[in-house]
C-alpha cells in the first residue's frame, strides 16, 4: 500500500505521455514505439501510458518512470475497447506495468467493473478507472478503484467528438467528497490545456495524441492552411 501511494504522489500535478501511434502507421511497431517512449521520457514525462504487454515489457526495461499499462482489443458483442479481461490485467502486471488502466464506463461490458479492480489488485498493480462521465467515477470510486480519469469523456456516445477536455468532470469530481485522483485525459492538446487541468485540481495530465501521433499533428498544421 505505502509503495502505491509513493507512486500516485510521485506522479502529481505531472506530465504523463501516452505512446499509441496511429493504429497501422508508420509508427505503429514495437521499435518505434520504445523510441517515442524514450524521446517522451527525455522531454520530462513522469510516465507512460503503453498498449500492449509486449510495449509495456519493452519499455519497462528501457526506461525509469511508471507505467500504465493498457490492452486495446475489438470485441464483437461490446463497445468497451479498453482492457476489457482479467487475463489483460495479468499479462500487463507480468509485463511490468505499474497502474493498469481499464473501461470503467457503464455501458455493456464482458466483465464486470469490481472483477476488474480485484484481478488488478491481485496483481499489485494500481487500479485506474478509466471514465466517459462524473457517475462512472463516482462509480468506479465506491468499486475501489485508486484512480479515476476523464479518458473516455466524448467518446462513448455516437456523436461528434468535441473540441475542448471535459474541465466540468474535473471540477465537479474534485467537489465530491471521497474522491480519488482524478487524471485529466482527453483532447489535452496544448501545454495551456494542460496547465489549467492541474489548476482545476487533475492530479495529473495525459497527452498523447499531440506528442506522438505525427500523422495527426501534421494534419493539423494541413488543415488549418487550407481554411
Amino acid at each position: 500500500l505505502m509503495k502505491k501511494m509513493k507512486l500516485i504522489k510521485k506522479i502529481k500535478s505531472k506530465l504523463i505521455v501516452s505512446c499509441q501511434p496511429v493504429v497501422k502507421g508508420t509508427l505503429d511497431n514495437h521499435a518505434s514505439i520504445l523510441a517515442l517512449a524514450q524521446a517522451s521520457v527525455n522531454g520530462g514525462a513522469s510516465a507512460l501510458r503503453i498498449n500492449g504487454e509486449k510495449n509495456v515489457y519493452n519499455i519497462k526495461k528501457k526506461t525509469k518512470v511508471p507505467i500504465i499499462g493498457i490492452k486495446k482489443r475489438k470485441l464483437k458483442n461490446s463497445e468497451v475497447v479498453i482492457t476489457p479481461f482479467c487475463e489483460d490485467v495479468k499479462s500487463l502486471a507480468e509485463s511490468g506495468a505499474d497502474i493498469i488502466a481499464f473501461d470503467a464506463t457503464l455501458r455493456k461490458r464482458p466483465v464486470e467493473i469490481n472483477k476488474l479492480i480485484e484481478a488488478i489488485h491481485k496483481n499489485n498493480c494500481i487500479a485506474m478507472a478509466d471514465c466517459s462521465n462524473f457517475y462512472e467515477a463516482i462509480n468506479a470510486t465506491e468499486l475501489g478503484a485508486d484512480i479515476v480519469a476523464t479518458t473516455l469523456s466524448g467518446y462513448t456516445k455516437n456523436k461528434t467528438v468535441p473540441k475542448n477536455p471535459d474541465f466540468r468532470m474535473i471540477t465537479k469530481y474534485k467537489t465530491n467528497t471521497h474522491n480519488k485522483p482524478i487524471i485529466a485525459e482527453g483532447r489535452f492538446n496544448t501545454p495551456k490545456l494542460a496547465a489549467e487541468a492541474i489548476r482545476r485540481g487533475a492530479h495529473a495530465v495525459v497527452v498523447g495524441t499531440a506528442i506522438n501521433r505525427v500523422e495527426i499533428i501534421t494534419n493539423w498544421f494541413v488543415e488549418a492552411m487550407n481554411k
